[in-house]
């Protein structure tokens, strides 16, 4: 597998950057998970959208689900059949009922427990914690598994739903100075000691704020992990 790091910011970008976006490459089968604003562009770069396998979003914030209506219009154009969309039910976002109604979209909602087969992927749903309904996701194909955590802050469980994953790819937005147990996010702290309890080989900290320093994250981090990266736009992992 391999993973394209497409937008790599929240809840809004740096200047010239994307939201959260990434492209999973496994074999024939392409799955895009989230698509920020800023993400479509990227995507297109890469490979024709419509021909993506599915996109699943871990919820419908617009730094996560904003470049679908625009997808949307293009599918009007050159989409065939309906791509599928995997997502938690939220009746309060606007994108989800644009997508709903749309022809364009196969609209599929999703919760934790729950098992997608996806080509050559099977695509496990797990909880996260946020101020909506939110999910991460975890990843199998050809006996390697990949952790996307979404955004959430701790819960218990979590380190559970992850264990054995390669790679962690985890939501680290706040310095730990600015973290609290009350605010809808992790630490890049705190999503090290995840990777670390779930005994991922290699986490890679994203969702990165404008206004912190992405270096202090980095350091902080490596406090609690040994292999701690950053996502990087335009970066490939391979898996």
């Amino acid at each position: 597998m391999k993973l394209h790091m497409l937008g790599v910011n929240g809840p809004f970008p740096q200047s010239g950057g994307a939201t959260s976006g990434y492209l999973l490459e496994a074999g024939e089968t392409l799955i895009q998970f989230d698509l920020g604003s800023g993400v479509l562009s990227r995507l297109t770069a890469k490979t024709a959208p419509e021909s993506v396998s599915a996109l699943f979003l871990t919820h419908w914030h617009f730094d996560h689900a904003a470049d679908l209506p625009v997808l949307m219009y293009r599918l009007d154009q050159l989409g065939d059949h309906p791509l599928p969309v995997y997502a938690p039910a939220d009746p309060d976002s606007a994108i989800r009922r644009i997508v709903a109604a749309s022809p364009r979209f196969s609209l599929k909602d999703v919760s934790a427990g729950d098992e997608i087969s996806v080509g050559s992927c099977t695509v496990r749903v797990g909880e996260a914690r946020h101020p909506v309904p939110a999910v991460g996701y975890r990843i199998e194909s050809d006996g390697v598994s990949f952790g996307y955590t979404g955004d959430t802050n701790t819960l218990p469980g979590l380190s559970a739903f992850y264990r054995g994953c390669r790679v962690l790819l985890a939501d680290g937005l706040f310095p730990e100075s600015e973290w609290t147990a009350q605010k809808p996010h992790l630490s890049a702290a705190g999503a090290a000691m995840l990777a670390a309890e779930a005994g991922a080989e290699h986490v890679v900290l994203t969702h990165f704020n404008p206004v912190y320093p992405p270096e202090q994250l980095l350091q902080e981090a490596r406090m609690h992990h040994a292999h701690v990266s950053l996502a990087r736009p335009g970066e490939v992992l391979d898996l």
